[in-house]
């Protein structure tokens, strides 16, 4: 076991070098969440490359011909082309496949413009088939023709022949890999692009061991669950995660940028999730919700902190009436929270999370957070978390994990704010803390200093106010201080001060005494300075 762990562990490293030396390549004038889409959209269509090929090669197995070969047999191209769209959703010709591309780069026969039409090509061959929309705009984030990546055509043809003879070198599909290399460059450089663009990084990437919290909470004894839903979900590793835990029919998300979008439509493809299985959209989801007559299994989300919005005229939205007050302007975290109970089915789960303040802060937030516990009785657990886990923030967050249809009314309060590994750049938690997060909240019993389960009338008495420390007391007890002892040490200290004084002035005056012998001299200096 240790074995493997340890060549998955060198396989991935070598993995990382690759990758980045890749990005090195191609910095420019591009920052990194400009790079980030040239190397994501090839090795996307890299897998996509390999997907047609691998199919085709299993339909001819027993032809004796190779996927060119037969395309090039007028009967069998009709016949190939439908086929291998219908299973796939997509098709590419052996001239556009990756590994075509490669031979002409190594044969000094390529240029950019090939590159151009073969990705094209992929969204043109979806064209009137159920995977149209799925496919539409995956590559429109990797302009080929922009000038940042470089200022001539043949210059940005060379740039991209480079990158492409690197990714080339990566075994994808190597049967000594023990990694999920395709998954994992993806998480890797997702992760790295996060960590190097800033603040709105943040807004796409949540964090490996975050995304395995909410997931875990949300599946916690169920092997299956059918239709997962994040209303903000970025590039999608948290609805992704949540496929690791239990077995799940139907994702669906929204997201309103762009790119990000186009990152998660490929975040599944990648990670084997069939086009008919999900269901993506484009959009903001507070002002246009692309699923409203939908409920869901399972909702997560780590929504834009404190974000604005606008709150006017939401009250007459079915989402937000019932609640009295809408979200500040200027803080839709409640918006959002909302937004996910009213999508929630009676039988399911939803984890989220959000800033410290959601907790406490009064107003319309206040009201808001009274209505879901006192009337609906839907807020099962409050969870703290360390401070600087994610990308562009070092506040500390929390998870909300809610419920509906519950027996009990009570709220199980857990502060795991002092369990992590302090990182770099980010802290971190393990899988044990992880661990012992959901074991602490299964068990649901009070534990000192670290989780408490608070009754109704505890949390009533405290006007809904649900800060952390008003539940689970962390106060660690200063030692009492020996005051004797102390001024004991005190005066031994002042006494030595007072000799060291005096010898040093007694050193003095033997070294401007013209009787002094040198070395006398020299030797207490020694012994004073020791």
């Amino acid at each position: 076991m240790a074995a493997t762990h340890n060549a998955q562990s060198q396989q991935q490293a070598d993995l990382q070098k690759q990758l980045w030396s890749i990005a090195n390549d191609l910095r420019g004038n591009m920052d990194a969440s400009e790079f980030r889409n040239y190397i994501l959209g090839l090795i996307f269509y890299r897998f996509l490359s390999d997907r047609v090929q691998n199919y085709a090669n299993s339909l001819l197995d027993n032809d004796d011909l190779t996927f060119a070969q037969a395309y090039a047999d007028e009967d069998m191209q009709n016949d190939l082309k439908e086929e291998i769209t219908r299973t796939i959703g997509f098709f590419i010709e052996p001239k556009f496949l990756f590994d075509t591309l490669i031979e002409a780069i190594k044969a000094g026969n390529f240029d950019i413009e090939q590159l151009q039409t073969a990705v094209n090509e992929v969204q043109n061959s979806t064209i009137g088939h159920e995977s149209e929309d799925d496919f539409r705009g995956l590559f429109e984030d990797m302009d080929l023709t922009s000038s940042r990546l470089a200022s001539t055509v043949a210059r940005r043809g060379e740039l991209m022949a480079k990158v492409m003879l690197n990714l080339a070198d990566i075994p994808f599909s190597d049967d000594d890999m023990q990694i999920d290399v395709l998954g994992d460059a993806y998480e890797y450089l997702i992760g790295q692009f996060a960590a190097s663009a800033g603040k709105k990084a943040g807004e796409f990437y949540t964090p490996q061991q975050i995304s395995k919290l909410l997931s875990r909470l949300v599946t916690l004894g169920r092997d299956e669950v059918r239709r997962v839903y994040d209303p903000a979900m970025g590039s999608g590793s948290l609805l992704l995660r949540v496929g690791d835990y239990a077995k799940v029919a139907e994702y669906y998300g929204q997201e309103l940028n762009g790119t990000t979008y186009n990152l998660a439509r490929m975040n599944m493809l990648m990670h084997g999730i069939r086009y008919t299985q999900f269901d993506m959209k484009q959009g903001d989801t507070l002002e246009d919700d692309h699923f409203p007559d939908e409920t869901f299994d399972a909702v997560v989300a780590n929504p834009p902190y404190s974000a604005n919005w606008n709150p006017d005229g939401k009250l007459d939205d079915e989402r937000f009436r019932k609640y009295g007050k809408a979200a500040p302007k200027s803080k839709a975290d409640f918006a959002f929270v909302e937004h996910m109970l009213y999508h929630l089915k009676g039988d399911g789960r939803m984890a989220v999370v959000l800033p410290h303040g959601v907790l406490f802060r009064g107003a319309a937030e206040g009201k808001i957070r009274q209505y879901m516990i006192e009337n609906d009785n839907v807020l099962d657990a409050v969870i703290g978390l360390p401070a600087n886990l994610f990308y562009g923030t070092s506040i500390p967050t929390i998870v909300l994990l809610f419920k509906k249809n519950r027996s009990n009314t009570d709220v199980f309060f857990i502060d795991a704010s002092s369990d992590f590994e302090k990182g770099k750049n980010q802290n971190n938690i393990t899988d044990d803390q992880v661990n012992k997060i959901v074991t602490t909240y299964e068990k649901r019993v009070d534990v000192e200093k670290y989780a408490h389960q608070a009754s109704f009338d505890e949390i009533k008495e405290n006007e809904f106010n649900l800060n952390i420390p008003r539940y689970v007391d962390t106060f660690e007890e200063e030692p009492p201080v020996d005051v004797d002892k102390l001024s004991e040490e005190m005066k031994k200290t002042n006494d030595q001060i007072s000799q060291l004084e005096a010898d040093f002035k007694g050193m003095l005056a033997d070294l401007v005494s013209p009787d002094a012998d040198a070395q006398q001299q020299l030797t207490k200096l020694k012994e004073l300075f020791k």
